[in-house]
């Protein structure tokens, strides 16, 4: 099915960008070179490297897996849980952009709205869980004909 290939290619290239922030960083970390952000700039909170790095091949995993299946034909298409993967990504994403917002309006604010980097990469997450609200939420139609979300 063509809006299968489409989610799949879309929830790819989403998770391929987060791998690339998660190797960026682990780069800087353990070799850093000169054309990447210093280690410092990835990081927006105060949690140890360690723990963030287990979550972001976490996170990796769980995306592969959601892509992978989405191409496969094998996620069955749920218009409920499309409906509240909407309405927390929309959530997730509004956030982050107020963070990013306040960040740079704000030359006072706490460094949490200053770190571009992760609140970047948290609007990419966000844009994987609206795009597999989508998946879910596509093509499906009540006996009535018209579309049931």
């Amino acid at each position: 099915m063509a809006s299968n290939r489409r989610s799949f290619l879309i929830l790819a290239a989403l998770a391929a960008f987060f791998a690339l922030r998660v190797v960026a960083q682990a780069t800087q970390r353990w070799h850093g070179v000169p054309f990447l952000p210093p280690f410092n700039a990835f990081q927006g909170s105060a949690l140890r490297y360690e723990i963030l790095l287990a979550a972001q091949i976490a996170i990796l995993a769980v995306m592969a897996w959601v892509a992978w299946q989405v191409r496969a034909d094998k996620l069955q298409r749920r218009p409920g849980i499309g409906r509240v993967l909407a309405i927390g990504g929309w959530i997730y994403c509004s956030v982050m952009l107020i963070r990013l917002g306040i960040g740079f309006a704000a030359p006072a604010a706490p460094g949490w709205f200053k770190a571009w980097i992760p609140g970047v990469f948290h609007l990419v997450l966000a844009a994987f869980v609206l795009v597999l609200a989508a998946y879910h939420r596509q093509g499906l139609t009540g006996s009535a004909g018209r579309r049931t979300l």
